[in-house]
Formats: structure tokens, sequence, C-alpha cells
């Protein structure tokens, strides 16, 4: 596997995503924000600072994850469909880097995405004088990032082997029962059926535990994990990024053209 290659497929998927006016979300988040700052209060009068807090960060995780899977899931089906994937694997680029690099570039601009909504995130909180806990903002923001960027690889899985629309939809299927995998178990066992029981175990296992990515709740309240609950996290969101990749290109090297 060649970084130079991979870095090349990356800076083109940055430089494509970028041109489609993407980063315009960034505008839609910021006057988003400024509306809940100037709205929220008068619909509760007590307890405002929490729900900005919250609604901003809800609003940055839905953003970014309507860029991971749209984006996507379009990422190599694009190129089958326009036949521009026979160009590239004409060259000296294997199938590896190809999706590696087409990952890398989709998370570079999420990197962006997420860092600048953070930035008029934090900023509108600070002109408008609400409390808000920094460090634990920022520390869930990053944790937002390594979240989409599995959702990335789990987009990219899906739209190897299938049409742009049904990745899309699985991609958001598994986001949504990843958030919650950490139920299944305990709903499989107070349903006291074995088969039940043993599906639930069997999808726990398979899906991402996104509840372990999602720490807005927690930072909203300033109690975040401790620090190696939270390294042990991103590191099991890196190594199932890297096993989807994986297995994202076994299927793609499967695929004729």
């Amino acid at each position: 596997m060649n970084l130079a290659r991979i870095l090349v497929v990356a800076s083109n998927v940055f430089r494509e995503v970028i041109r489609d006016r993407v980063l315009y979300l960034v505008a839609v988040f910021a006057i988003f924000m400024v509306a809940a700052i100037r709205l929220l209060p008068e619909i509760s009068a007590t307890t405002e600072n929490k729900i900005i807090l919250d609604v901003g960060l809800a609003a940055m995780t839905l953003l970014g994850l309507v860029i991971a899977v749209f984006v996507g899931t379009g990422l190599v089906n694009k190129e089958i469909d326009k036949r521009t994937v026979l160009v590239l694997l004409s060259k000296p680029v294997s199938r590896l880097e190809f999706i590696v690099g087409k990952h890398l570039g989709l998370s570079a601009v999420l990197a962006v995405l997420v860092a600048l909504m953070t930035a008029i995130y934090m900023g509108l909180l600070s002109l408008s004088r609400i409390p808000y806990p920094a460090e634990s903002i920022l520390v869930s923001s990053v944790f937002l990032f390594l979240l989409l960027s599995l959702m990335t690889a789990v987009a990219i899985a899906f739209g190897v082997f299938t049409s742009s629309l049904l990745a899309t939809l699985l991609t958001f299927t598994v986001f949504f029962m990843g958030s919650f995998s950490a139920n299944l178990v305990t709903l499989g066992a107070q349903s006291k059926n074995p088969t039940i029981e043993a599906v639930t175990r069997n999808l726990y296992l398979v899906l991402p535990d996104l509840s372990r990515l999602d720490l807005k709740n927690q930072a909203v309240y300033n109690l975040l994990p401790d620090t190696n609950t939270l390294l042990q996290s991103a590191l099991y969101a890196v190594l199932y990024i890297i096993v989807l990749l994986i297995v994202a290109t076994f299927i793609f090297s499967r695929r004729e053209f």
C-alpha cells in the first residue's frame, strides 16, 4: 500500500466534495444556532441554557451524518456509474488504496466541517454569555468526528456492492440500530426468549456501538468518562473503521467492470 497514491485519491475527493458546496452547511448551522439562542428562551425560561447546548450538539451530529451518509454511499458508486473507476484502476492504484483514499478524503472534509461548527457553536455561546464546559465540548467534537468517520466507512462498505439509494437506507439503519445497540442485549434478556436473546446478542457483536462515541449528553453536563475509557472508545472506532475498509476492499475486489 502506497501512502502517496492514497493521498492523491484523498485530495481529489476532498477538493471534489468541497466544490459541491458542502461547507454551505456551516452557514446553515450558524443561522440555526442564532435562531435557537434567540427563540429557545421564549419556550423554556428555566433550562434554556441546557436546551441550547443539547440542540446545538444534536444539530452538529445531524448535519455531519447527512454528509457522511449521502456523500459516502456515492463515493464509489459514482465512479462505477461514470466508468471512471476503470481509468483509476488501470493506473498503479490498488483497490485497497482506492477505498482508503476515498475514506480519508471524506473524513478530512468531515474534520473541517466539525471543526468549523464547533468553533461557531462555542463562539456564539460565548457571545451570548451562555456558560458551557469548553473542554467537554471539544472532546465530544473529537468523538463526533470519529463517529462520522466510522459511518463514512459503513457507507462506503454498503456503496461498493449496492445502489446509492439502498446503501443510504442501510447506512441510516446501521446508525439508528448502532445508537441503541448497547440496549439490545438487555432487551433480549428481558424477552426471556432464547432465540431473541441470541439474535440481539449477535446484532450487538456485529453492529458498531455508537453510544461509545456519542458524548454530547455527557458533555453538556461535564460528565465525560475517564481518560482510559475515552482512549478505549477511540481505539474501538479506529479498529472498526479498519475492519470495514478491509471488508469494503474485499467486496470491491470481487466486482467486475
